[in-house]
């Protein structure tokens, strides 16, 4: 006879089993056919099916393209992690503080309200403000005596620009996690601290910073795995360019797939950076685990 137990455990896997076998049916269908297209070449006259095999996968890693898309995406990547991570821990840090509560709710509303718009319509806004002559970001320059800045002209300056979108919008979010962590510790650890003599930078590094540590380090792998997949503000903004200045690896693999229309070689780049993912992800968990442990 089965216990009470035993009976709530398999009811409980019953009822999640729709929601999973269905999320495992979009994730698997499309993964088994990319792996399927890039093992095969695709006549695009003809619309005829050969098998490839490695063929597009080697074709990828000797583009020089694709390169440069790994190293601008991993650029990007750099700079956006650390500005909406870093950024986002400093605004939390301003905010988690005795204030009225109707400020506090207008703070998490104000910084959160861009992370709810989608990114295609933001980027369109920060293109008007972006541009050359007629944006007024260069306007308030030029009051001020400044010259004026390409932003997206530039190939030194476009990746900076895409970057500060990035950051305007996804920052509030990372905002309301870590601010959430910093809620969460217990109000005994930051009096005791206080009452050894500790000031706010010391209660910070020793006492806070420690006990958010896996939330801080979630933030960082979720702005990395969401920085490898950069496209629409990309896309919208520079196209890639100026040249191939600001190409990211999603938007290689979108060219190679639907512009140059060859399927194959871009499912072999779509497989390249979901191993970019898994990788990434692994290394930073297991620093990750490192760090909590010390």
């Amino acid at each position: 006879m089965r216990s009470p137990f035993m009976s709530e455990r398999a009811s409980a896997y019953l009822f999640l089993a729709p929601g999973f076998i269905l999320y495992l049916l979009m994730a698997l269908v499309p993964a088994l056919a990319t792996l399927a297209f890039s093992l095969t070449e695709v006549d695009r006259f003809t619309w005829g099916i050969s098998f490839a095999g490695a063929d597009n996968l080697l074709f990828v890693l000797s583009d020089r393209r694709f390169w440069t898309a790994f190293g601008n995406t991993f650029t990007f990547i750099a700079m956006a992690v650390a500005g909406n991570v870093g950024l986002g821990l400093l605004l939390a840090v301003l905010i988690d503080r005795q204030m009225p509560r109707a400020v506090l709710y207008f703070l998490r509303l104000a910084f959160f309200l861009p992370v709810l718009v989608a990114t295609a319509l933001v980027s369109l806004v920060w293109q008007l403000l972006y541009s050359t002559d007629l944006g007024i970001l260069n306007y308030y320059l030029n009051e001020l005596h400044l010259p004026s800045v390409s932003w997206l002209t530039n190939s030194r300056v476009a990746m900076v620009s895409i970057v500060i979108l990035d950051v305007w919008k996804h920052v509030g979010f990372f905002m309301i996690i870590q601010l959430a962590a910093l809620q969460g510790i217990p109000r005994s650890l930051v009096e005791a601290g206080e009452l050894d003599g500790a000031g706010f930078w010391q209660i910070f590094r020793y006492i806070k910073l420690p006990y958010i540590l896996p939330v801080v380090l979630f933030c960082v792998t979720y702005a990395t795995i969401t920085g490898l997949q950069v496209f629409d503000s990309i896309r919208i903004l520079t196209q890639g360019g100026p040249g191939d200045a600001t190409i990211s690896l999603v938007m290689y693999m979108y060219e190679e797939a639907f512009g140059a229309q060859d399927i194959g070689v871009g499912s072999a780049a779509a497989f390249i950076l979901l191993a970019a993912i898994a990788v990434t992800t692994l290394v930073q968990w297991r620093i990750g685990r490192r760090m909590v442990a010390q």
